[in-house]
């Protein structure tokens, strides 16, 4: 089965498998054998308070991009009325932003299969009140879609609810048994095509949407590509082949990056595999991008930064540093090359966009773009650039 017709597996079937009702649930790589493929399931997001802000990631992420679900629409009280489209990039789109969760059920007409909760909090827990919305949703039959470090299926109250109302709970964090989970191999050198790993000067900045927008402009040029997921936004948008990797024991993080990205290129055959950064190689709270640069071992890095951006999120007494430090970092840790620069634009006018794209390009010798405000081209010759061998694979008149 190609990748294209992964992505539409029903959301019952994540990577790691974990549900409340005690089922196995199959893997992406049995289903694959299996040739199974089903409708988009409906789903609605909970990101109250925080849609369109750092904190909303999984939300924004969902209404950019979700191949797994139909997103009927978003709650968050304090946007209610809006479009999700505008919020985000002003471009409308069919997802509205709706008051609460009977607002949400009003505009579906129905009870939706999927109640997502859309946020990443910096506690990774539940409220009180969010909870109690859960279990709401759970009364309503609606499966639950988690991706907190709170693992809702190790609750007895969630889990004889979930029971009761005969849904599932997916804790996608969830790893695996510490007994099936893999260390590095060194087969990583298995892997004979470009890997570009997607990384960035801070968290919440970027990366999962740069990388998913640079896998579909370089499958749309002809040139087979594949995102391997490295966080739970990923992994609820769609993605075929990954694992969470802050909720992984350190001892396990680099041979489940490794193992992640054989997988993909045993089964999908890529001309070029595109790996989702996390957090930042020199954030002191964020470590994830040291084994995705030790596991991955990717042969390019696109590094993704915010010009506006003044402290590091989360930190307000903690400067962001500039591409170039993190470009030193980054090539001084790995193996590998930084072969472009993209831009998030947050508080910036396009004319300021535009002028750090020159500014960066001729500071740094690198090309530079941003990925949401500019043609996806872009993308596609900076790995071009860096890869001319891929130029043999585009797609005549792409």
């Amino acid at each position: 089965m190609s990748a294209s017709k992964l992505s539409r597996i029903q959301s019952s079937d994540l990577v790691n498998g974990h549900c409340a009702t005690g089922k196995i649930i199959p893997t992406f790589a049995h289903l694959r054998a299996k040739g199974k493929e089903t409708r988009a399931s409906t789903a609605v997001v909970y990101c109250e308070g925080n849609f369109g802000a750092i904190d909303g990631k999984t939300a924004n992420g969902l209404v950019r991009h979700s191949e797994k679900y139909d997103i009927l629409s978003v709650i968050d009280s304090q946007k209610s009325g809006q479009n999700t489209g505008m919020v985000l990039d002003e471009k409308p789109n069919a997802i509205p932003i709706c008051r609460d969760l009977a607002d949400a059920l009003s505009f579906a007409g129905r009870v939706p299969d999927y109640f997502i909760y859309g946020m990443a909090p910096a506690s990774g827990m539940l409220s009180k009140l969010e909870r109690d919305l859960v279990f709401e949703a759970i009364g309503l039959g609606m499966n639950i879609v988690n991706g907190l470090h709170e693992f809702l299926n190790d609750d007895p109250e969630f889990a004889a609810a979930s029971l009761a109302s005969d849904v599932t709970i997916f804790d996608v964090r969830k790893p695996r048994a510490k007994k099936d989970l893999r260390l590095f191999s060194g087969r990583i050198t298995e892997v004979t095509c470009p890997r570009i790993a997607v990384l960035g000067t801070d968290a919440a900045i970027g990366k999962r949407t740069t990388a998913t927008i640079l896998t579909r402009a370089l499958n749309d040029h002809g040139v087979k590509a594949v995102m391997v997921g490295t966080g739970q936004t990923g992994l609820i948008q769609g993605a075929s082949y990954g694992i969470a990797l802050d909720a992984i024991p350190s001892q396990f993080c680099s041979g489940e990056v490794e193992a992640s990205i054989v997988e993909a290129f045993e089964a999908e055959a890529p001309d070029v595999i595109i790996i989702e950064g996390q957090g930042a190689l020199s954030h002191p709270a964020y470590l994830s991008s040291c084994f995705i640069l030790r596991g991955g071992r990717p042969d390019g890095v696109v590094l993704q930064h915010a010009p506006a951006r003044t402290n590091r999120c989360d930190f307000e007494h903690m400067p962001m540093p500039t591409p170039a430090t993190e470009i030193n970092l980054i090539q001084a840790f790995a193996d590998t090359k930084v072969i472009g620069l993209t831009i998030n634009h947050e508080n910036m006018t396009d004319t300021e966009v535009e002028a750090a794209i020159g500014r960066y390009e001729s500071e740094l010798g690198i090309p530079a773009t941003d990925a949401l405000t500019r043609s996806p081209e872009r993308l596609v010759e900076m790995v071009l650039a860096a890869f001319p061998e891929l130029e043999e694979k585009l797609a005549v008149g792409a």
